[in-house]
């Protein structure tokens, strides 16, 4: 009995806490609903948060274009960038490159960095504006120096490649790609990475590429883990460690990394950090041949041709070594 009656008490707490909610709720929407109307632009802006994401009312784009567009026309920031997005995606609106170019422009140039990098995009791209890749520079940088990472992203690619016009730059490249890494961008530490260990934009060092290598592979990008374990073969920039080498092969092997199965199979072959095993290193060998590696393919004809762990067969040596 008195647990029942507890669990009653405990129900109407509930029910009374939750009417509460709504009840503030409906007071706090119906506040923002006159000041909005009464032309304050915040409150504007976050009836059109509201509309758009379907928080506290139905998701309504007709409601947010409506809201967005009056915060807009009074130069709130946010509300003219999420304006831009809707003419750029047509969200209940028709489509319109070139109102996307004018709202992104008004919020862009009050630094909205999202606005600066969607602009940056419509001038790379040519959609509601003439193309033009020095505007496009010019406001993914704007967007990259307050710490856009797609942003640095695009510029790394850019300086990189001396892509749309733009001349190759090594030195600008590792900034962007150092800028990006700093804040755990997984895709610039393995560039990062990169441009250490070939000496690109920077003084080669090994221990750094190490370093951005290492902070990659932990969140699990193969590539870095594959390049992780041929640092640790050759010993470069940390001392060499076969087991080390095997350990990040493997993970890189398992994630299917043709380098690195190829080179795992290599080392169960030899017996490198691990006991000799032949049929491991016939494993891995063929996963590699199999994607198109043309180390592994070899070696797996060998494989064939010697009969090693497999039937000796002549015609699969022929046509893995012919590959």
């Amino acid at each position: 009995f008195n647990g029942e009656h507890t669990m009653k008490k405990v129900l109407v707490v509930s029910i009374l806490i939750l009417l509460f909610d709504v009840s503030a709720f409906c007071g706090e929407f119906e506040n923002t609903l006159k000041k909005a109307e009464q032309g304050n632009a915040e409150a504007q802006y976050i009836l059109g948060e509201m509309y758009s994401n379907g928080k506290g009312v139905p998701q309504n784009y007709k409601q947010a274009v409506y809201w967005y567009t009056q915060a807009a026309e009074q130069g709130n920031e946010g509300a003219q960038f999420h304006l831009g997005y809707m003419y750029y995606y047509g969200k209940e609106v028709a489509q319109d490159y070139k109102q996307a170019v004018y709202w992104y422009t008004q919020a862009a140039e009050q630094g909205n960095e999202g606005a600066q990098f969607h602009l940056g995009e419509m001038y790379l791209n040519g959609k509601g504006v003439a193309q033009d890749s020095k505007q496009a520079v010019y406001w993914y940088k704007k967007s990259a120096e307050q710490g856009d990472m797609i942003a640095q992203w695009r510029l790394m690619d850019m300086y990189r490649d001396g892509e749309y016009g733009v001349a190759r730059d090594s030195k600008q490249a590792f900034y962007w790609y150092k800028k990006s890494a700093e804040q755990g961008g997984t895709s610039a530490e393995i560039g990062l990475g990169d441009m250490y260990y070939y000496g690109k934009g920077v003084a080669q060092n090994y221990k750094q590429a190490f370093y951005w290598y290492k902070k990659s592979a932990e969140r699990g990008d193969d590539f870095a883990q594959y390049s992780l374990g041929y640092m640790y073969y050759y010993g470069k920039g940390v001392a060499q460690d076969y087991k080390q080498a095997v350990y990040w092969y493997t993970k890189a092997a398992e994630q299917g990394s043709d380098q690195a199965q190829f080179s795992l199979g290599f080392m169960y072959s030899k017996g490198q950090g691990v006991p000799q095993d032949y049929k491991q290193a016939f494993y891995w060998l063929k996963k590699a041949a199999e994607q198109g590696e043309d180390n592994a393919q070899g070696y797996l004809g060998g494989m064939y041709y010697e009969g090693q762990v497999v039937a000796q067969n002549f015609k699969l040596a022929y046509v893995w070594t012919s590959l």
